[in-house]
């Protein structure tokens, strides 16, 4: 059984609703949803003039490769009617694969860990809150150390739903 992370962000439309029903479709179509995090709410990370994020990490445990999850993941972002616009545009959905097991993943379609993860604080609040104790298997520290050595100063909320 493999164990992965993935992180949910929305800033368009109905943002609960549609990370809600994203929850829902990766539970019919990836895996058992093991763990959620609470729902944050969030500044564009590095962007002006985009509305706020809600975001949420998950912990999935999965028969399914790493491909074939992001394959999974590519397919619930459209069926929920995600267009890709423009990279970092606004986003109806977003998933991303954070960790999958503890292995190292390199090819052009897939980096996991994902490689911005650690300068984001978007991600390692939630990640923070469900796996603190998560290793973080390239650059070898805890996710309570990459958080507590965090340089990004974006503001992260709790969501009240």
């Amino acid at each position: 059984m493999n164990k992965v992370y993935l992180q949910l962000g929305s800033n368009l439309g109905e943002r609960a609703k549609v990370i809600s029903d994203a929850v829902k479709k990766i539970s019919e179509s990836i895996g058992k949803v093991s763990a959620l995090s609470q729902v944050y709410e969030s500044t564009p990370w590095r962007v002006d003039g985009q509305a706020n994020y809600l975001n949420q990490i998950l912990e999935v445990k999965t028969i399914f490769s790493a491909q074939d999850i992001l394959a999974a993941i590519l397919k619930i972002e459209k069926d929920l009617g995600r267009v890709r616009i423009e990279k970092w545009g606004e986003r109806l959905i977003d998933i991303d694969i954070i960790f999958f097991n503890n292995d190292i993943i390199e090819t052009a379609e897939l980096c996991i860990p994902h490689r911005h993860m650690h300068e984001r604080n978007f991600v390692l609040v939630p990640l923070y809150e469900i796996a603190p104790n998560f290793f973080h298997p390239k650059y070898k520290k805890t996710v309570a150390q990459l958080y507590n050595e965090s340089r990004d100063s974006e503001k992260v909320v709790e969501y009240a739903l």
